[in-house]
């Protein structure tokens, strides 16, 4: 009878039973008793109460006994490890047993109870077992180390266990030699600063030896070490080569990719002008066109792997074209790996083939097949120019289907067709305009609105098509509207006199009727252009277009080299390098191909520079805005740091030093460094009344003033919003001190607790100095008042506009973001004086592109009150002069990243009792002459 029996018993008062079997003095007695708790065990039942009565079971000659005890230890081992300790002498005693099978089995075991009391008792076994006449015994006590490591580095360290293990590499055994491989490459790889698997040409050609009489698993931990190992020169890497090139024949696909990943990262070595060279490009393919031969799973895997394969070295599979055509069976995942290689592959010589055969998937029944299929077609035109006027022939036939998604792909590759041969096929947009109907998905209107704004002159009636997508603009998609106002922009720079009603209402749309900023944004700047140059509008919008690539997929060459590193592991898969997708300290070691030159570095190390950079020059990292959102759900709502940032976090802004040697070196003051913003409109959020000349109005009021002037508080998070809390505030400068005034109202039904508060990172490093104070709890309809202290020493990241601030809230609720514009005189700090020498000097020091003119109109102030009103605010006034009747003040401000600000303002005395200011600003940063003139605006006024 089968062991089945032992799982079906559900009867009551078992443990006692059972308790009674295993003391009898019956031997098969107490091996049935041992049977049914380990069959309860298996089934999650709890039978940690008989712990002693089954270690009593382990004086046993009997194999099949004793692995049975040792496998309720290994479960039972953690929970009760007092009682563990009862078995540590019969571990000891079968670590001397005659029979290499239980030595082996004692010392797996040992490695298996992850218990410190324990370990400390463990470490002779070991030892003896690692030194042990048996290959068996010493292959399974080389991993038993790693396994100790991995509980206890230190103990291992102190017990000289690890130099054992190196020694194990010389072993006689293959066997030993992969597991001591095995076990030193897992050991290292959660150390990477330690240098265990010093790899030099003796120890690696042990390896290559025992490479041939391993188990496969063996070969793929030898191989992998390989992988990690440098060369020293070419001849070495061909050697190496040469002794692995046999492993491509192995049946198992995983020895096959491991090989493959080494010589893929020695070829780097080779010069392509060898024999040898050629001979191995032509060896690798056949391996690979086998993997596809296998199941589907592990053909996905390899197609992965091919991918990779076919981008760094596209020689190997060039003349294979047919293996990746498409079997009528194939699942989904496999055929749309297949369509893209076959893509990479394709070239002139193989064309036609490739392009009948996709024509034939475009008519396939697979929904997402077909899709891929047809922008396949478009791929193959933009890649290979000689068939382009085949494709487009193609996809005009598949058009004339009329099965509504093959027509929208073909729509939107040819959109992209036209982007990469300008001029050329225009001749199809009348069949395109055809079809302009049936399109409802956003990626094709998107797609034939492009089409009809970027040929709007040789389209009669494109006012009229772009019309009709205006009627129902609120419910296309978002990439669909901002394609329509490009659009209509750009037909009415073609043809101003017929389209002004439709500009100004796609304007009026985008401006006042959305609530999506990109689209607000995108409305608000053209509606500038437009209204202040419609020359430069026109240089702008309707700018001649780079050519789009050949190949827009690509993986970045040098993740390419690290992912060819990692080749038959899960990166490959992914596509993505370990450090993206595996936690914690393992696997974020970077790993790149070796040099083509002679070099010892070693391929593990992170401080490599990638394949044709010079080492030592690493690429400045200048954070942009793409991940904003990410960088926002990711912000850890708890009390905020208020010491200064780490260096690591200190943000590179490329190479442009802001201060550069002018003021910098005359002052001898540190700068800081702030990024350089691009001067943005000041009332973005501003209402727009009839016409454009009311949105450049900019003299409304905007901001605060430290000191004296605070802007009343505004509401920048409806309770609509946010679940029933409304926050509204403001931002204050009193004595050197920024500070948010916040105002919570708890709109809501329930209490409101746990409040915190964390900014976004931003140009001027803006962050909480301290948690947000709301000590009870918000009832419904109560409000609370709280000031939050800021300070500046954040996470820096250029923002647009510059004075963008972008807040998460959490409360017991949810987490709440909104944005909001903070007033640059709030950074002015209070040793803003420059020396009357200091400001001559830097002001011809500052190139005059960067000086930049402003009005600020109808101020009823006379030169001594708008001097004292603006030291208040931390401008402040280094000489005054009367030219002509005209009072002309000359200052300086400094913003808390260091930049300073110059400035000359001319007061012309007006009619009645208003005058008119000009002012002039000169910074080495003209980027923030914008918001400096609002906030000298917003001072004066208020």
């Amino acid at each position: 009878m089968t062991d089945s029996k032992y799982f079906t018993t559900t009867k009551k008062g078992e443990i006692f039973e059972l308790k009674a079997e295993l003391n009898s003095d019956k031997k098969e007695k107490k091996k049935e008793a041992v049977k049914k708790v380990i069959a309860s065990m298996t089934v999650g039942k709890d039978v940690s109460a008989l712990f002693p009565d089954v270690v009593n079971c382990m004086q046993t000659d009997n194999l099949e006994l004793k692995k049975l005890v040792y496998l309720y230890l290994m479960n039972y081992a953690k929970s009760q490890p007092d009682m563990a300790i009862m078995a540590v002498n019969t571990f000891v005693k079968d670590c001397e047993d005659p029979n290499p099978l239980i030595r082996a089995l004692a010392v797996r075991t040992m490695g298996c109870i992850r218990v410190d009391k324990i370990t400390e008792y463990l470490c002779e076994p070991l030892r003896k077992c690692l030194k042990d006449e048996d290959p068996y015994v010493r292959k399974t006590a080389a991993v038993c180390v790693a396994k100790l490591h991995d509980i206890n580095a230190q103990l291992v360290e102190d017990q000289g266990f690890l130099d054992t293990l190196k020694d194990l590499i010389s072993d006689s055994n293959p066997m030993v030699v992969a597991n001591a491989v095995a076990a030193l490459s897992e050991i290292a790889e959660s150390h990477p600063s330690s240098n265990l698997l010093d790899l030099n040409p003796q120890s690696i050609n042990k390896l290559l030896t025992a490479l041939n009489e391993c188990t496969e698993w063996g070969q793929i931990f030898i191989l992998d070490c390989l992988a990690n190992y440098t060369p020293k020169d070419d001849r070495e890497a061909q050697s190496i080569c040469e002794r692995v090139t046999p492993r491509l024949s192995h049946a198992n696909s995983a020895v096959v990719l491991s090989a493959v990943k080494v010589l893929m990262k020695f070829m780097e070595m080779l010069s392509k002008d060898l024999d040898y060279y050629g001979t191995l490009l032509k060896k690798l393919a056949p391996p690979l066109v086998t993997l596809l031969s296998a199941e589907p799973e592990l053909q996905y895997v390899a197609l992965r792997n091919i991918n990779l394969i076919v981008q760094k070295r596209p020689e190997i599979l060039k003349h294979e074209m047919k293996v990746f055509f498409v079997k009528y069976n194939d699942p989904i995942y496999v055929k749309l790996e297949k369509l893209d290689i076959m893509i990479r592959l394709a070239s002139q010589a193989n064309i036609a083939q490739v392009l009948a055969e996709l024509k034939e998937y475009a008519t396939e029944v697979d929904v997402d097949f077909v899709r891929k299929a047809v922008r396949a077609i478009g791929r193959c035109a933009i890649k290979v120019e000689q068939s382009a006027e085949r494709c487009v022939s193609t996809l005009l036939d598949l058009i004339q289907t009329k099965v509504n998604y093959v027509v929208q792909e073909a729509i939107v590759v040819i959109k992209d067709i036209f982007r990469k041969y300008p001029n050329k096929y225009e001749s199809v947009i009348a069949t395109l305009c055809e079809n302009l109907d049936s399109l409802d998905e956003p990626e094709a209107r998107a797609a034939m609105i492009w089409i009809v704004g970027e040929y709007a002159e040789r389209i009669d009636n494109a006012d009229e098509l772009l019309e009709s997508f205006l009627e129902g603009f609120h419910d296309e998609s978002t990439q669909v509207q901002l394609q329509l106002l490009t659009a209509i922009v750009k037909l009415f720079l073609k043809k101003p006199t017929e389209t002004q009603e439709l500009v100004q209402q796609v304007l009026s749309l985008a401006t006042q009727d959305s609530d999506n900023p990109d689209l607000r944004d995108r409305g608000y700047i053209y509606w500038r252009l437009l209204s202040t140059d419609p020359v430069a509008a026109k240089e702008v919008v309707l700018a001649e277009k780079p050519l789009i690539s050949e190949e827009t997929d690509l993986i970045e060459p040098t993740l390419l080299d690290e992912l060819i590193c990692y080749i038959g592991t899960l990166a490959s898969v992914y596509h993505k390098p370990p450090s993206a997708f595996v936690e914690g300290g393992r696997g974020v070691v970077h790993k790149s191909l070796p040099p083509r030159t002679a070099s010892s570095e070693s391929t593990e190390s992170p401080e490599t520079a990638p394949a044709g950079a010079p080492a030592g020059e690493q690429p400045d990292v200048i954070p942009t805005q793409g991940d904003l959102l990410g960088d926002l759900l990711n912000l850890d709502l708890g009390p905020p740091v208020s010491g200064p940032p780490l260096a690591t976090s200190s943000v590179q802004m490329g190479a442009v030093d802001l201060l550069g040697g002018g003021l910098d070196s005359l002052i001898g003051d540190p700068s800081f460094g702030a990024p350089p913003a691009a001067a943005v409109p000041a009332r973005l959020g501003a209402p727009i009344s009839s016409g454009l000349s009311d949105l450049f109005d900019l003299t409304s009021g905007v901001g605060t003033l430290s000191g004296s002037y605070v802007a009343p508080k505004a509401v920048w998070l409806p309770a609509m919003k946010a679940k029933g809390l409304e926050i509204s505030g403001t931002f204050t400068r009193q004595v050197g001190s920024i500070s948010m005034d916040l105002q919570l109202t708890n709109k809501a039904l329930q209490v409101m607790t746990d409040f915190a508060i964390q900014f976004n990172r931003n140009s001027f490093g803006l962050a909480p100095a301290a948690p947000l104070q709301v000590h009870a709890p918000l009832s419904p309809n109560q409000t609370v008042e709280t000031s939050l202290p800021l300070n500046t020493v954040g996470s820096v990241m250029k923002m647009e506009p510059l004075n963008n601030l972008q807040v998460a809230v959490k409360n017991n609720i949810d987490v709440f973001y909104f944005s909001t514009l903070y007033p640059l005189h709030i950074l002015f700090v209070e040793d803003g004086k420059m020396d009357r020498q200091m400001f001559l000097a830097t002001w011809k020091d500052i190139p005059n592109e960067n000086e930049a003119q402003f009005q600020i109109r109808d101020c009823a102030l006379n030169a001594e009150t708008v001097s004292s009103k603006l030291q208040s605010s931390n401008i402040f006034t280094i000489a005054k002069r009367n030219v002509e009747g005209q009072d002309m003040l000359y200052q300086s401000l400094k913003l808390t990243n260091g930049i300073w600000v110059l400035a000359e303002l001319r007061i012309q005395p007006g009619n009645t009792s208003f005058m008119d200011l000009e002012l002039s600003l000169k910074c080495r940063a003209p980027e923030v002459s914008q918001h400096v003139y609002q906030a000298y605006e917003t001072i004066l006024k208020n």
